[in-house]
Formats: structure tokens, C-alpha cells, sequence
């Protein structure tokens, strides 16, 4: 008779003691089969006792455990080479929730912050112990908020000391990016005490680790300053030649840069074009003294070029008639142009804009104005209304005045590579715009469709994240008004599918063959495993964790990986979950790990690459979650998923790539029939014969 699905066999082995093959009852309290264990053994005080996984990251499994105060103990053993060993087994067991929790309860974070305050070694020792801080800390169950401000300064003096063990340093930095981003008030102690030109120093070391905690350090920095504070910070930076040295030894750095690097690049990019958000919000002050001279400037950059006075003798009432009638030459809606930059966005960023463009490009403005003014009034390209709209698109979509994203990595160079590069930007996008309304030959009806036009041939460029500015205009003038065209017809008949319905039907016979097909490469992807970044408390991704399935399909494999490792193959992760035991796949907001995490942009990204499977541990729901390296990733994993447990692929990707597999079979099919109408119905069946002598049996042999 078989043994009931609850009852399994297991080995229980300890020190110094003969091994036991005991049956457990997974039905029966955890309590009860550790008091059977250690009757056996004749231990007493079970509940003192608990059980570990012997293989893999060595889990606890109940809530109670000696090692912790083993442990705890040996860090204050006098021999060096006795809190070495312990401090390397704390760094193995801190990822355990269950075993943190132990270790924080018996102030185990207490006796780790006092040697890395007392900073007797200053080597592998005092690593050891910033890393079992930094993961004990992760787990979220103590605040950030409620370190002690001298502990804080000791960690700054590691950051701030010239002769420093290389692998302390990454992690004093990483700590202090922790607290700047969770505490105000120990982030201001960290910005007062760690100077801008010892991160510069960080910076330019070859050692990676160090300037990604470096950069990391340094964004958190700026995330935390005020507006004002963070102009001053940029433009110290900039005058230290950060931005020069981003560029040609970061991003054009022969080694390949790294994901975690990536992400901060993209946070101080954002960060740097946010210093724009104050005059994207700012309306035209119509009182303003200043503001008008600027206007007045814009107009006599135009139509005075050698700085004459306007309708000299003139009356005051005709030199006002003039001035109006100049400023609708410039393309003005009012004959008083304050009213034109009254709207927020893009209120006085607009302004600068055309302002920069006028000075640093005076002979490409004047052109712009002049050609524009001597063509007849409707194929004229208003210049300041174009230079509105197009300020309030480059605004979007740079994504200006929005809180930026925790996850995502897409910085482009090209804003590295030389300054004011957002005004520069504009100087290039409004001659495009010029360029692009000849060619449409538009008139002021038209207007809407090129803005439309500029905005499809500026984000397909942006998309390619050029590395210049100089090469984001060659790639941008090469995607003109016909080239648009002809991608959106491209588009439009993927898309659109209208074809003959012979070939409707010749699709529709080939999907069955092409699905299984693509669920084929799913699961070989799967096998082949990915990377995936854990989300902690502050919803940070600073931990990877590699997950594949295995050759038999049966099951998933994963565990946890250290950055910049190689994947691990797959009989070395500790973790396994069988197909059989997952119920259901979850995406978005229905996954426990972003659930109740508010609705905001900032959680948008999150939503969009979380999913979750759902399986059986004892009696309660377990899940194993997900956030994906990538949109691809995402549909990849969760087409793989879906089609393990028998639920259609609906994804996205799936769609694209059945698309493109039955565009590229019905061309194969019908490549004989090049040339060759296809009629919309098949022919008749002609009516049968009227005998059927004409058959020829070929069994009589022929004489």
C-alpha cells in the first residue's frame, strides 16, 4: 500500500550524532517533529532546536534557531580568525528572513554596528561586516531613520580616507546611498560630510564596483537637494568636467557598462534636464521689464540685424503698428506675443529656446524668419508658434517635470556629449520642423500633421540613442516626409493584415504549425534562464537572482547571483519549484510584490514587468515573483509560463512574432505565384462527365 502524499521520507543529520531517516508527516505541527527528533537523540529543550537545509543557502525552517545566538556569540570572540568564520557565515544566513529575524531580535545589528564603529580592521573584517549590516538591513524590518548620527560619520570617514581597502569602500558608499534615500535628515548629515570632489575622486577610479556605488551615491545626493541646491551641485560638477569625463570614460568605456550603471545614468539625466522644469512652469510675466527686452531682442535678432532702431521718426502709435506686425511675421497668434507664453507648458522655457536659437544660430534664425515671411501667408511656418509646440513635445517626450522611473535604463549619450544639449536639441528639431513643412508643402491648416510628423521622426531617432548631437542630426535629416511615410504604410500593412481571402485562409491553416512553433523558442528561452533584479523594501533593484527551467520541462530552478557573474548552470541553484505544483500565473497589479504599492507614475514601469506564479506550500498559497529585466523578458517569461500550464500565449510579442512568421511563410508559399492575380473567390467545379469510359485499366497488358 502507498504511503499517504503527506508523509515523506527525509534525512535529519547533526554534529557529533548519528544521522536519522525519519518519515515526516507534513500534516503534523513543525513543533511535535522536532520534539520526536530530538527525543531520538535524547536532546533536550527542543524548541531551542530547528531545522536547516543542508544544501543550497541552508534555510531555516522554523522561527526559532540557536545558531543566531551561536553566531552573535562569535562576534565577540577575541580571535580574529574566529569572528572572520562568523562574519562569513552571517554574510551566507542574512538573506533568510527567518534567521534575520532571530538576529535582529537578539540586537544583532547592534553588535555589528559596534565593530564597524570601533574600525579596529580595516580590511576584510570590517567588509564582512558592512555586507551582513547592508543584508540584514534590506529585509526592511529596522528603519534607515533610526542609525545613530556618530555611527553614520564613522561609515563617512571609510568613504572619505584615501587609503582604503577596495572592498570596503563600494559598500560604506552603498550604505550611505541607503540613508540619503531614506532619511532626510541623516542624508543632509551624509551631503554635508562627504564633499562632491571626493565622489569625483570615486569616479575616476577603473575600479567599477566603486564608481557604480560612487554614481549611485552621487544621484541620491541630487534627488534629495532642493531645486535650487541641486543647480549649485550640477554646476560645480559640470565645472569639475563631470559631464566630459561621464562621457568618454563611463559611457565610451572600453568595458561594458553595467545595468545598476545604466540606471543611474538615466537618473542623472533626468535629474539634469529637470533643472528645466522651473521655466517649463513659469507663464510670461507681461510686467516684467526683463522679459520684454528678451521678446524685443527675438524681434530685432529678425528684422534688425544691425541693430537699427525701429521706425526712427516715426509716431509712437506707428512704430507700435510696426512692432505688431513684426511680431506676427515671427509667427506670433497676438500682435502682443506675452500672450503667446502665457501657457504652461512651456511657459518660459519656450522663450529661451527660440533665444538661444536666435544667438547661437543667427544666420539659420534669420533665414527661418525671412523665408517664411516672403512666402504667400498659407504656406508660411509660423516660427514662434512652431517653437511652442515644439518646446511642449521635446518636454514629453524627454519626459521633463515627471518623477523618475526605479527601474528603467534609457539614458541617451547624446545629453552627455556637450552642454546646454536641450537648447542645442531645439536648434536642430526646429530646423527639421522647417525642413519637414516644405516638404509637406503644409499650409497653417496643416499644421497639426507635421507637429505629428516631427513628433514620429524625433522619437524614432531618439530611440536609436545616438551618441552625438551631431549624429542625432545626420539620423534625423535621413528620415524625411517620405521615409515616414513609407515605415507608416510598412506598419499599417502588418498590422492591417487585408489581403486576399485565399491567403486569409492559407494564414489560418499555417497558425496551428507557427504557434507551437513559437511556444517551442519560449520554452528553449526559458531553459536558457535570465537574470532578474529583486525589489527590496525602498523598492530598489540591487540584488540579482537567476531563474531557468529545466531540459524535461518539470521543473523551475533558481537562486540567488552575484553581480557580474556569469549565469550559473542550472544543477548549481538551490531552488527548484515542480510545473506540477504552480496553480497560476499573475501579471501587473494583480502580483502580491507591487500590489498596494499606490498608483503612481513612478510604479507605472513596476506594474508592467511584475508577474507572479502561485503554487502550493503545505497548507498555505505561496508565490515566486518577478520583475523583468525588459518588456521582452516579460513577454518571453509569461508566454513560457502560460504555455506550460496549457493556457494560451497572449502577449504582445506573441502577436509581433506570429505576424511575422506567417508574413514571411505566405511569401515563401507564394513565391511561384509572383505576378499572379489571386482571385478573390476560387473557381466553380465544373459538372461531371456524362459516362466514365474514358478510365484506363492498366492491368491488360498491351499487345
Amino acid at each position: 500500500m502507498a504511503p499517504p502524499r503527506n508523509v515523506v521520507k527525509i534525512a535529519v543529520q547533526m554534529r557529533d550524532a548519528i544521522p536519522q531517516l525519519i518519515r515526516l508527516d507534513q500534516a503534523k505541527p513543525l513543533a511535535a517533529v522536532l520534539k520526536e527528533v530530538c527525543d531520538a537523540w535524547s536532546l533536550v529543550h527542543s524548541e531551542r532546536y530547528a531545522l536547516q537545509f543542508a544544501d543550497g543557502h541552508r534555510k531555516y525552517i522554523t522561527e526559532n534557531d540557536l545558531e543566531a545566538e551561536r553566531l552573535l556569540g562569535g562576534l565577540q570572540c577575541g580571535s580574529r580568525e574566529r569572528r572572520r568564520e562568523t562574519l562569513q557565515h552571517l554574510v551566507l544566513l542574512a538573506p533568510d528572513m527567518t534567521f534575520a529575524q532571530e538576529v535582529i531580535s537578539r540586537d544583532g545589528l547592534q553588535r555589528l554596528g559596534t565593530i564597524i564603529e570601533d574600525g579596529d580592521d580595516l580590511g576584510e573584517l570590517l567588509a564582512l561586516a558592512l555586507r551582513a549590516f547592508l543584508e540584514l538591513m534590506e529585509h526592511g524590518m529596522v528603519s534607515w531613520e533610526t542609525l545613530s548620527i556618530p555611527f553614520v560619520r564613522k561609515v563617512v570617514c571609510y568613504v572619505n580616507m584615501n587609503l582604503m581597502d577596495a572592498s570596503v569602500q563600494p559598500l560604506a558608499l552603498r550604505l550611505l546611498e541607503s540613508v540619503t534615500l531614506s532619511s532626510p535628515a541623516l542624508g543632509q548629515l551624509v551631503k554635508s560630510e562627504v564633499p562632491l570632489d571626493r565622489l569625483l575622486v570615486h569616479l575616476q577610479v577603473m575600479n567599477q564596483q566603486l564608481q557604480t556605488k560612487a554614481m549611485a551615491l552621487l544621484t541620491a545626493l541630487l534627488q534629495g537637494a532642493s531645486s535650487t541646491e541641486r543647480k549649485h551641485m550640477f554646476d560645480y560638477l559640470w565645472q569639475r568636467n563631470l559631464r566630459q569625463f561621464i562621457y568618454k570614460n563611463i559611457i565610451h568605456s572600453a568595458a561594458p557598462l553595467g545595468d545598476e550603471m545604466a540606471h543611474h545614468l538615466y537618473v542623472l539625466q533626468a535629474l539634469m534636464l529637470g533643472l528645466l522644469e522651473p521655466r517649463m512652469r513659469t507663464p510670461l510675466d507681461p510686467y516684467s521689464q526683463e522679459q520684454r527686452e528678451q521678446l524685443q531682442a527675438l524681434r530685432q535678432a529678425a528684422f534688425d540685424p544691425e541693430g537699427e532702431s525701429l521706425g526712427t521718426g516715426l509716431s509712437a502709435d506707428r512704430r507700435r503698428s510696426l512692432c505688431a506686425r513684426e511680431f506676427r511675421k515671427l509667427g506670433f497668434s497676438n500682435s502682443n506675443p506675452a500672450q503667446d507664453l502665457e501657457r504652461v507648458p512651456p511657459g518660459l522655457l519656450a522663450l529661451d529656446n527660440m533665444l538661444y536659437f536666435s544667438r547661437h544660430a543667427p544666420s539659420a534664425y534669420s533665414r527661418f524668419v525671412l523665408e517664411n515671411s516672403s512666402r504667400e501667408d498659407k504656406h508660411e511656418c509660423p516660427f514662434a508658434r512652431s517653437s511652442i509646440q515644439l518646446t511642449v513635445l521635446l518636454c514629453e517626450l524627454l519626459r521633463i517635470g515627471e518623477p523618475c522611473s526605479e527601474t528603467a535604463q534609457d539614458f541617451s549619450p547624446m545629453f552627455f556629449s556637450q552642454d546646454q544639449s536641450f537648447h542645442e536639441l531645439f536648434c536642430v528639431s526646429i530646423q527639421l520642423l522647417n525642413k519637414t513643412w516644405k516638404e509637406m508643402r503644409a499650409t497653417q491648416e496643416d499644421f497639426d500633421k507635421v507637429m505629428q510628423v516631427v513628433r514620429e521622426q524625433l522619437a524614432r531617432t531618439l530611440a536609436l540613442k545616438p551618441s552625438s548631437l551631431e549624429l542625432f542630426r545626420t539620423k534625423v535629416n535621413a528620415l524625411p516626409y517620405g521615409e515616414v511615410l513609407r515605415l507608416r504604410q510598412t506598419e499599417r500593412l502588418h498590422q492591417e493584415g487585408t489581403l486576399a481571402p485565399p491567403i486569409l485562409e492559407l494564414r489560418e491553416k499555417l497558425k496551428p504549425e507557427l504557434m507551437g512553433l513559437i511556444c517551442q523558442q519560449r520554452l528553449l528561452r526559458l531553459c536558457e534562464g535570465t537574470l532578474f533584479r529583486k525589489i527590496s523594501s525602498r523598492r530598489r533593484q540591487d540584488k540579482l537572482w537567476f531563474c531557468c527551467l529545466s531540459p524535461n520541462h518539470k521543473v523551475l530552478q533558481y537562486g540567488d547571483v552575484e553581480e557580474g557573474s556569469s549565469p550559473p548552470t542550472p544543477e548549481s541553484l538551490p531552488e527548484q519549484l515542480p510545473v506540477a505544483d504552480i496553480k497560476a500565473l499573475l501579471t501587473g497589479k494583480d502580483c502580491p510584490h507591487v500590489r498596494e504599492k499606490g498608483s503612481g507614475k513612478q510604479n507605472k514601469d513596476l506594474y508592467e514587468l511584475a508577474f507572479s506564479v502561485s503554487y502550493d506550500h503545505g497548507e498555505e498559497e505561496a508565490y515566486l515573483n518577478f520583475i523583468a529585466p525588459s518588456k521582452r523578458e516579460f513577454h518571453l517569461w509569461t508566454d513560457g509560463l502560460s504555455a506550460l500550464l496549457g493556457s494560451p500565449m497572449g502577449s504582445e510579442q506573441t502577436r509581433l512574432d506570429l505576424e511575422q512568421l506567417l508574413t514571411m511563410e505566405t511569401k515563401l508559399r507564394l513565391l511561384e505565384l509572383e505576378n499572379v492575380p489571386i482571385p478573390e473567390q476560387p473557381p466553380p467545379i465544373p459538372p461531371p462527365p456524362t459516362n466514365f469510359n474514358f478510365c484506363y485499366d492498366c492491368s491488360i497488358p498491351e499487345p
